[in-house]
């Protein structure tokens, strides 16, 4: 069949055609079947490039929601059962959704905040355009002005954590990767990002909240002090702190690099 076409096809007319598809597919098997799944995989592609795309600019590549989406329609349409459901939108769309949403929390997260305030910040940026007012927010996402003002302040979480940053002001100080590479100067900055992802998970909240401000947001201990509530030389204590603990993680635990 030709793709292109499919793809162009009205929402109702896709819709029939998927029925008709399945309907033959349920009473096929071996390649006849493949083949018919393989059609109703092509004629609604379009359907999951679309929701993917409203997950667009939230720090993960559009291609690798695409990505995500195409597996889950192709799982979809593969475990499908009209004995039911007669609509496949009906169990797909959320089937894709799903997965997108779980390639965010398992991936998207840099530093990962508790997912209460991940739910909160993906409400906020849905309502972006109606209103950035954190009451008005409140109100609707049925959280509070506090909750609504911390989740707004996690949208540099989906930015990756800079390797070059330098722990602290002096001018010769190492940088995280280079404090943290250890004999391993060669790693590559994925690599080294794939072991600090466990490592990071193991901190406390208001640690993770201060790795954030360092190597995300590139604040100074000063600028950090003044948005947590400390002075600058607490911050430089708690910043030592952290990194002795993902230095003592990644020595520790080395094996979870592969499966971060």
């Amino acid at each position: 069949m030709n793709s292109m076409l499919m793809n162009e096809l009205p929402r109702e007319v896709r819709r029939q055609q998927t029925t008709r598809l399945l309907t033959r597919a349920a009473a096929s098997s071996g390649a006849e079947r493949s083949a018919l799944i393989n059609d109703v995989i092509v004629i609604n592609a379009s359907m999951a490039r679309s929701i993917a795309s409203r997950y667009a600019n939230r720090g993960i590549p559009l291609e690798d929601l695409e990505s995500v989406a195409y597996l889950a329609l192709v799982r979809a349409a593969q475990k499908f059962d009209g004995r039911l459901a007669e609509d496949f939108l009906v169990y797909a769309v959320p089937s894709i959704r799903g997965e997108i949403k779980r390639h965010f929390r398992d991936r998207g997260w840099t530093v990962r905040p508790p997912r209460r305030l991940q739910e909160i910040q993906a409400g906020i940026t849905r309502m972006a355009e109606e209103t950035a007012d954190p009451a008005e927010l409140a109100r609707a996402l049925g959280a509070t002005e506090a909750e609504v003002r911390e989740a707004q302040s996690l949208k540099g979480c989906f930015t990756p954590l800079s390797l070059d940053s330098p722990v602290n002001e002096e001018a010769d100080a190492a940088s995280l990767g280079e404090l943290l590479a250890g004999d391993d100067l060669d790693r590559s900055a994925s690599e080294a990002r794939l072991t600090l992802a466990p490592a990071l998970r193991t901190l406390t909240e208001r640690e993770q909240l201060i790795v954030r401000l360092r190597f995300i947001e590139d604040l100074t201990q000063k600028e950090i002090g003044e948005r947590i509530g400390v002075t600058q030389m607490q911050v430089s204590r708690l910043l030592k702190r952290v990194l002795t603990k993902l230095r003592e993680h990644i020595d520790i635990t080395p094996e979870l690099a592969t499966s971060a």
